[in-house]
């Protein structure tokens, strides 16, 4: 065999390993979510957080509910706190249309 192609094949062989492609994940919620469907929309970012892939958490106002955006802020503002510990923020909480959408990295 020839040298040169032993060398790339080892390169190629340890670069496969290394990479992880980082993934969108998206969690939705409403205003008026319960507080243990809260708690497991929290338990299913924090696992796409451990497998390195960002979380976009958008709340989605349909009717009536797009008077009270301040309870979604405070929703938002739950979330954040809630996974602290694994996540940073990327991009802050801001209205697109009727929803509000928040951006989470792994730490």
């Amino acid at each position: 065999m020839d040298f040169g192609k032993f060398k790339y094949q080892q390169k190629k062989r340890h670069a496969k390993g290394h990479t992880h492609q980082g993934k969108n994940k998206e969690i939705r919620l409403r205003p008026k979510i319960g507080e243990h469907d809260f708690m497991t929309k929290v338990n299913r970012a924090r696992k796409f957080l451990n497998e390195r892939d960002k979380v976009i958490c958008s709340v989605i106002f349909r009717g009536r509910e797009n008077a009270h955006v301040d309870e979604g802020f405070k929703l938002v503002e739950r979330l954040v706190t809630e996974l602290d510990d694994v996540a940073k923020v990327e991009q802050q909480a801001g209205m697109q249309g009727r929803r509000i959408v928040l951006i989470l990295a792994p730490k």
